[in-house]
């Protein structure tokens, strides 16, 4: 018997099936984009997307036939929505947490609930990329749509709802739509007042890794599934990419490089709420109880896909990912290189979740080749999250080493220059897309086939190469590195006043 997870993504989703001791038997995968219908507007249109899921689902199925699957689970970003009526029709589009939608009503829930008060119920800090705002804007601009949906449903939900599940999310999920309380661990009744959301559009809460139902008989027969299989409720992406590779003590994080590069650390109790708000850092569960976690972040991959398409549009036509993504690299400079980049292509993430600005590329000239600018852009990725790490200490939040996953990791000179820059090891496990690989795990705690996740994680995870930090090129990156803390400060008065207002 096998296990599946599904990985569902900003930038594409992922079906994979795997042994009990990791082997991986089938994967799919699928790209999608999403629409930009106003200026300020980032949404999916929800029924194209599970359309992809489906066949990720139907192909990885059909490549296992031999090996039949027992149990499945899912992995997906946060903050995204679904409406969707109780007998599972999709009513609307799914805005994403970069749509602007929403900030105008930012202030006003700040003026009522405190950020310290806040933080203490959900352990995340007021801002638009979580679900609240978006769910304010739909009752007063699209208020049909809000009434006739019975439910809102993550997509770590939605996707298992869609399969024949009951409608459930877990922790660590719940925590990025801004309403759940992270100490009673139920949907709070003080958040969903502030903007009179009726609880009851909101799924059921329960724990990661247990089990919520069975594929349906009709969706069986659509995907080649066998009859029966276990729906386990899954996870946050980056709670089941920390599984997926391991990372579940103190000490240790992940890092992530897929749409978003996110390092994802482990921590064992709740830290002071003044430091982390100083920092911008979250508090959220791990899907492994009794253990927290937070996420410094950008949209690194966003704007290496962003690069991709604007500087390699004819390569990307005649050649594969892997194919067209080692090309791009093998073209990179040695050592760092002569541009700066400020990576603030999309909202930010920690410590400010800068909206108002725009990306910066400094030290251009004529002969500047695209190798150089793909480089530089890695490197500001990277800089933003040294400078997010540098200020763990007040936290109390240590990280001694890395385990890198995602699309990114599988890039050698990407992980050198990661270990590079931030001076500690990177280890890159032998499974590399860890989100679908910990899904798969958690399908297997829920299903009795491990007995813990430390089981699942011993079972399943084997490490693959380490990438130790050039000690002379992270002495060469250090000056750069000065240079980078310095270009928001003194670019931020007018990439501000270039900024497009918010969309109302």
């Amino acid at each position: 018997m096998s296990l599946m997870g599904i990985d569902v993504g900003t930038t594409g989703c992922k079906a994979a099936v795997f042994t009990e001791d990791g082997q991986l038997l089938a994967s799919a995968y699928r790209e999608y984009d999403y629409r930009k219908p106003h200026p300020g507007w980032a949404e999916w249109d929800a029924t194209e997307v599970w359309h992809h899921i489906k066949q990720v689902i139907r192909r990885a199925a059909q490549e296992c036939a031999g090996d039949p699957i027992e149990a499945l689970a899912v992995s997906s970003l946060g903050e995204a929505l679904v409406p969707v009526t109780a007998d599972r029709e999709i009513l609307g589009p799914s805005i994403l947490n970069f749509d602007r939608r929403g900030e105008a009503f930012v202030d006003g829930l700040r003026e009522r609930v405190s950020p310290e008060r806040l933080y203490r119920i959900n352990g995340n800090l007021w801002g638009n990329h979580y679900s609240l705002t978006k769910l304010i804007w739909l009752k007063t601009h699209q208020r049909s749509l809000y009434e006739r949906a019975d439910y809102f449903l993550l997509w770590g939900s939605f996707v298992p709802f869609m399969l024949g599940a009951d409608p459930v999310v877990d922790s660590s999920l719940a925590n990025r739509t801004m309403l759940f309380d992270l100490e009673t661990e139920t949907w709070s009744k003080e958040l969903l007042g502030l903007a009179d959301i009726d609880a009851g559009k909101l799924p059921r809460l329960v724990a990661s890794g247990t089990v919520i139902g069975t594929v349906s008989a009709p969706m069986a027969e659509e995907l080649g599934l066998p009859r029966d299989v276990s729906i386990v409720c899954g996870a946050h992406d980056q709670c089941a990419t920390a599984l997926g590779c391991g990372v579940i003590d103190e000490g240790r994080a992940v890092c992530g490089m897929g749409t978003f590069t996110c390092i994802t650390p482990v921590f064992g109790r709740r830290r002071d709420t003044s430091a982390m708000l100083e920092q911008g850092l979250n508090t959220e569960h791990h899907a492994v109880p009794g253990k927290y976690v937070s996420f410094l972040y950008n949209q690194g991959g966003s704007i290496v896909k962003w690069f991709r398409d604007t500087f390699a549009g004819a390569e990307k036509q005649a050649l594969s990912g892997p194919e067209l993504y080692g090309k791009l690299f093998a073209e990179m400079p040695d050592g760092p290189s002569v541009l700066l980049v400020l990576p603030h292509f999309a909202l930010t993430g920690p410590p400010g979740f800068i909206a108002d600005s725009s990306g910066v590329i400094i030290g251009l000239k004529l002969d500047t080749p695209r190798g150089a600018v793909l480089k530089g852009i890695l490197e500001g990725t990277m800089f933003y999250l040294r400078e997010c790490v540098e200020s763990l200490p007040k936290t109390e939040i240590e990280i001694t080493s890395y385990r890198a996953v995602g699309g990114g990791s599988r890039a050698d000179r990407w992980l050198q220059l990661c270990a590079d820059i931030i001076g500690r090891p990177f280890t890159r496990p032998r499974i590399t897309e860890a989100g679908a690989l910990g899904a798969a795990i958690i399908a297997g705690v829920g299903t009795g086939r491990f007995p813990s996740y430390r089981a699942g994680i011993a079972a399943m995870v084997e490490p693959d190469r380490t990438f130790e930090p050039d000690e002379a090129e992270h002495r060469r990156y250090q000056g750069k590195f000065e240079h980078f803390k310095q270009l928001w400060p003194s670019m931020k008065a007018v990439l501000q006043a270039m900024a497009p207002p918010a969309p109302q």
